[in-house]
């Protein structure tokens, strides 16, 4: 079979996980691969900067180019809606939430629409099936990260995201009293960092908690949605409730025993590089898109 011509929408305004994500599969798969995304986006304008077919989304846009395509992967809940009402071919949608999907008749409707579905954890897979998605059309691919060449030097602190978002923790971090960065770039943080907070109410994945682990650094996550599936307790890092007394201990195990520390770091490590690599999704993502064009 040679390379399905994927048309992948985003909605997005702004560069988040999600868009980070979409941008290193479209990186990946190059020849055949076409975006539409918000015009002026971050992620529109890298990909056109990396010379993807690239240009503004609208659903006379998803109609035109559609029809020059073999398949439509949508990457956010606006681009699936767009789909449903306006694709010329197949598509698929990578659901990457773990709340349960709406029970409205237009949500059930939009959801017997799509092909195929992309679940970035167990977690989220499970969310699907509890709202009626058949087994076999819905494949679990996770997220990936970059891996880069060295791992942090561990002569910073704690770091966290810094956030806008009332469900990612910062304000129970900041009644820690603990020293957290609270950081804009995590690629440049995470050069030094000896510890990655990730506080959250849900999440489906944790990509930034899979950045953390490539560049060595042991996480403390929230035990919520699929974080546990990659932070493992113990063992990559710590699972801890939200709880101020729960963060602080955490972090003051992994701050006072360094060598244990640098092992959960180098065991995290081990795993995005085994597991959770842009390799390993683009292979999986394309399985997907041969399952449905067969």
């Amino acid at each position: 079979m040679t390379a399905p011509r994927v048309l992948h929408l985003d909605t997005g305004r702004s560069m988040r996980g999600g868009q980070f994500q979409a941008l290193l599969l479209l990186r990946s798969l190059a020849e055949g691969a076409r975006l539409l995304a918000p015009a002026g986006s971050p992620l529109l304008e890298a990909a056109a900067r990396e010379g993807i077919r690239a240009e503004p989304i609208g659903w006379s846009a998803v109609r035109r180019v559609s029809t020059e395509c073999d398949l439509i992967h949508c990457h956010d809940a606006r681009s699936h809606t767009l789909a449903a009402l306006h694709a010329r071919c197949p598509f698929v949608v990578s659901r990457r939430v773990a709340f349960p999907v709406k029970t409205g008749w237009l949500s059930r409707w939009k959801y017997r629409r799509a092909a195929h579905y992309l679940a970035i954890s167990e977690t989220v897979r499970c969310t699907l099936l509890e709202a009626g998605v058949a087994p076999e059309r819905v494949s679990v691919v996770y997220d990936c990260t970059q891996v880069p060449e060295r791992v942090s030097d561990q002569t910073g602190g704690v770091v966290a995201i810094e956030s806008d978002d009332p469900g990612k923790g910062g304000a129970l971090l900041r009644q820690t009293g603990l020293d957290i960065r609270f950081s804009t770039n995590l690629a440049v943080d995470f050069e030094t960092a000896r510890v990655f907070l990730y506080v959250t109410e849900m999440e489906g994945l944790g990509s930034a908690a899979l950045l953390a682990m490539a560049y060595g650094i042991p996480v403390v996550a929230s035990r919520v949605g699929g974080l546990p599936e990659i932070v493992r307790h113990e063992e990559t890092g710590l699972l801890v409730e939200n709880t101020v007394e729960s963060v602080r201990t955490a972090v003051a195990r992994l701050l006072d025993d360094a060598a244990w520390a640098s092992r959960l770091g180098a065991a995290g490590r081990s795993l995005v590089e085994q597991r959770f690599t842009i390799d390993r999704m683009t292979v999986d993502t394309l399985a997907v898109y041969r399952k449905v064009l067969q």
